[in-house]
């Protein structure tokens, strides 16, 4: 890094190329030889008032008896600046890391290095409960975007050394800020050095969401049908991964939060699972995974009823449901994919339109997809609550959307194609796919396949905390025996 004053400040100026918030305060301390220096911030990410209290007013009234520039610094950092987040910098990318991340840079003319004072002050959301994973008994705290935040609302739950913390920063444009965590006693140090890897292999110029770094977080050669990688809100489920060995991915700007491995079981798994009695959790959890299997197999089996196998149809509905679909133009697979490719569109007019429209939405969904559809004759009463039914069962899995959307749309087809025979073979190749599939190691149908009698306390039953609690279950152990994708 340059030593000389001026050729740092010419050099911001160049690279930030006269942007308007780039902000360089120089100041002459009072040293023998009248020192210069700099304050270089960011406008609008810095607390002007907490900067003025903690590094300007002393500064500007601290006289030093050494002119030296590295006599200046020893002394700014131990006597003068009184902010507690104060950081020796060494580089110019790393001057550029900390002023674009809300911290204020202190240049002084003649010294190596700089120093970073952490006097954050931009806007951002409070703490607030996250809308995708709403809880009955559970904490109302959800994550939200500046990482620091994030970071203590697990330190507060996590009191313990093991607790580590390590930052990463991706994306050669952006910079973003990622901070690695996992239980020093708990996770698996192959699999830390791995997310390492993968994360250091990252080549994107700019990282805004957790999302970004999803795939490569993946492993290579298996299904991308079915994530790998789990996402949390809550500080509360992310604690309780990390007691089971997994590693956390905070990204800065995003409450989303990245955990791996991740099982497939997990998606069934809520935290009012672990708040309320062991019957009742278990009665929930039966419920989801009924529900998961409704939204994407019932569609596609009453196509292939319909149409190949009436026989299968008990009489009275038989009449009922040939009546209905003898008034109507199109043929059963047809009309089904239909309805269901038209509820994706409200789906997603629903949620992009403002929140004052959306009523509208449902009652023009209401009034056009349901009863007059139905009277006019264009789809059959039978085939439209069928597909309401599955889209009601996909949301009580909200997690597994993405792929339950997709696997009804493949069910229907080979039903309408191939009859229950095409469904077993469409479902045949999905779990073929999905007992192929690992996470960083870890077989993504674990507990299911490798079965294990000791992880299924918490699969499909949930075991009473009595025993959940004697032993607590280490996921990586399955990774351990062999060499991580």
């Amino acid at each position: 890094m340059d030593h000389s004053l001026n050729e740092i400040i010419n050099r911001l100026q160049t690279l930030f190329a006269g942007s308007a918030d780039l902000t360089i305060r120089e100041i002459v301390l009072q040293t023998p030889v009248k020192t210069r220096a700099a304050l270089v911030t960011m406008e609008g990410m810095v607390d002007k008032e907490g900067l003025a209290q903690a590094a300007v007013n002393p500064l500007m009234a601290y006289r030093f008896a050494d002119a030296t520039p590295q006599a200046v610094c020893r002394t700014i950092l131990d006597r003068v600046l009184a902010s507690s987040d104060v950081t020796k910098l060494e580089s110019f990318d790393e001057l550029l890391t900390f002023i674009t991340a809300g911290f204020a840079a202190l240049v002084v003319d003649g010294a190596p290095g700089c120093i970073a004072i952490g006097a954050q002050g931009y806007a951002f959301r409070g703490v607030a409960e996250p809308e995708s994973e709403v809880v009955q008994r559970g904490a109302r705290e959800g994550f939200t975007e500046p990482l620091r935040v994030n970071m203590s609302l697990l330190r507060r739950r996590l009191k313990t050394p093991d607790l580590v913390f390590e930052q990463v920063t991706v994306g050669a444009k952006s910079r973003t800020q990622l901070m690695l965590c996992y239980l020093r006693s708990a996770a698996s140090p192959m699999l830390v050095e791995q997310v390492r890897r993968r994360l250091a292999a990252c080549h994107l110029e700019t990282v805004l969401a957790a999302g970004y770094l999803s795939e490569y977080l993946e492993d290579k050669h298996t299904s991308r049908l079915f994530s790998g990688v789990g996402i949390s809100e809550r500080p509360d489920t992310v604690c309780g991964k990390l007691t089971e060995g997994r590693v956390a991915v905070m990204v800065d700007g995003t409450p989303a939060v990245l955990l791996v491995p991740h099982l497939f079981v997990e998606e069934f798994q809520g935290v009012d699972d672990y708040s309320n009695r062991s019957y009742y959790a278990t009665f929930i959890r039966t419920l989801k995974y009924i529900s998961f299997f409704i939204s994407v197999f019932l569609p596609a089996i009453y196509t292939a009823l319909a149409q190949f196998h009436p026989e299968y149809f008990p009489t009275w509905i038989l009449v009922k449901t040939a009546s209905s679909l003898a008034q109507t133009p199109l043929p059963v697979t047809l009309e089904v994919l239909l309805i269901t490719f038209v509820y994706e569109i409200m789906k997603e007019a629903g949620l992009r339109i403002p929140k004052s429209l959306g009523h509208a939405v449902s009652i023009v969904g209401a009034l056009v997809i349901g009863d007059s559809a139905v009277t006019a004759g264009i789809i059959s009463s039978s085939t439209l609550m069928v597909v309401a039914t599955a889209a009601i069962c996909s949301y009580v899995t909200s997690p597994l959307y993405p792929p339950v959307m997709m696997l009804r749309f493949v069910m229907i087809v080979a039903g309408g194609v191939l009859g229950l025979w095409g469904i077993v073979l469409a479902t045949a190749l999905v779990l073929i796919s999905m007992c192929s599939k690992t996470s960083l190691g870890v077989p993504y149908l674990s507990s299911l396949s490798p079965f294990s009698w000791h992880t299924m306390r918490d699969v499909l039953l949930r075991a009473s905390w009595k025993k959940l609690g004697k032993h607590t279950m280490q996921v990586q152990r399955f990774a351990e025996t062999e060499e991580i994708a």
